[in-house]
């Protein structure tokens, strides 16, 4: 059975005085396959802009923004309604040659993964390494999709989830060090962790969907750094949910058989309706959901704020939503 989901997502910059802007590129459009049904997007932009789509190198869907006049305040206003389908991504068959790890990936997997495989920080390798040992057998086999469970189950057990207002992402060493991090943190460690056990791995960014916030105002960011911080009771009202009210981060690794694998290592989710994908990368770094630039004195930055609500809806509300786009085209 489907579900339904509606998001909003708005980011604001603010400066003292009109600026000058130059293209900008906005990542907000969820990436549509079997499982999710895109059924109606739109981003409005504040000043007037030329807008365009394109794909980029990973084939997520980007809008190129150009504003045209300069400006105190640059809004960008997304709006998209889903069908998600919900998958159940871990009842699905690995094939007999990777079911136990460790295996290897055949000549031509490997050439086609070979931009997955790669460590992005091979100096923190020593350090990962040797923290993946714990969840690795003494003697013999694991099944390969249990050790990536317990790598996130670990993650998610082990360490503390930390609010962050610096830009970007930790090391794979530093989370380690401080044993705690944002949802792009632990979505990195556990991407080094697997390609240094030879695991094809992809960062991923979108959107989390929290009962716990549904229905209520859109959580707002003072600076729109802290993007990924939010705390409230999963669906069994006994865990908390982290990552929702603003833009999340997991990862997939590639089972050979069952193709690309979820994992949330933030909540510990690996399939379901609750993971809203927007990009696939190679680095957390080439995921940000708004970047581009601006002319002008460095005091005139005055910040940023970052709203999103993400709210279940009716199959009514959603197709009536499909159809008013369709009536706009």
């Amino acid at each position: 059975m489907s579900t339904f989901i509606e998001v909003e997502h708005t980011t604001t910059y603010r400066y003292a005085q009109p600026v000058e802007f130059s293209t900008h590129r906005v990542m907000f459009r969820p990436r549509a396959a079997h499982d999710i049904r895109v059924l109606n997007a739109t981003l409005d932009v504040e000043p007037p802009a030329r807008q365009h789509w394109i794909h980029d190198v990973f084939s997520n869907s980007v809008m190129v923004v150009e504003p045209l006049v300069p400006a105190d305040e640059l809004r960008f206003t997304a709006r998209f309604t889903i069908e998600h389908f919900g998958l159940r991504n871990l009842d699905l068959e690995v094939d007999p040659e990777a079911r136990d790890y460790p295996f290897e990936y055949s000549a031509e997997d490997r050439l086609n993964l070979a931009s997955y495989l790669p460590l992005q920080y091979p100096d923190d390798a020593p350090v990962v390494s040797e923290w993946v040992k714990q969840f690795l057998p003494a003697r013999g086999v694991i099944h390969s999709r249990d050790l990536l469970r317990n790598i996130a189950q670990g993650i998610r057990a082990d360490l503390s989830y930390q609010s962050r207002e610096a830009m970007g992402t930790q090391r794979p060493a530093e989370t380690l060090k401080l044993m705690s991090g944002t949802c792009r943190d632990y979505a990195l460690l556990m991407i080094e962790a697997a390609r240094g056990l030879g695991l094809a791995s992809r960062f991923v960014s979108g959107y989390l969907y929290d009962p716990a916030l549904d229905g209520t105002a859109p959580v707002e960011r003072g600076t729109g750094l802290q993007q990924g911080m939010r705390q409230a009771e999963s669906h069994d009202g006994s865990e908390l949910v982290q990552g929702a009210g603003a833009t999340h981060a997991w990862l997939c690794v590639f089972l050979p058989g069952a193709g690309w694998v979820p994992f949330d290592p933030t909540n510990g989710i690996f399939g379901g309706t609750d993971l809203i994908r927007v990009a696939f990368t190679r680095t957390p770094e080439q995921a940000a959901p708004v970047s581009g630039g601006w002319t002008g004195a460095a005091s005139d930055y005055l910040g940023m704020t970052v709203k999103v609500d993400v709210r279940r809806i009716d199959a009514e509300t959603a197709y009536a939503n499909e159809l008013d786009t369709i009536a706009e085209l």
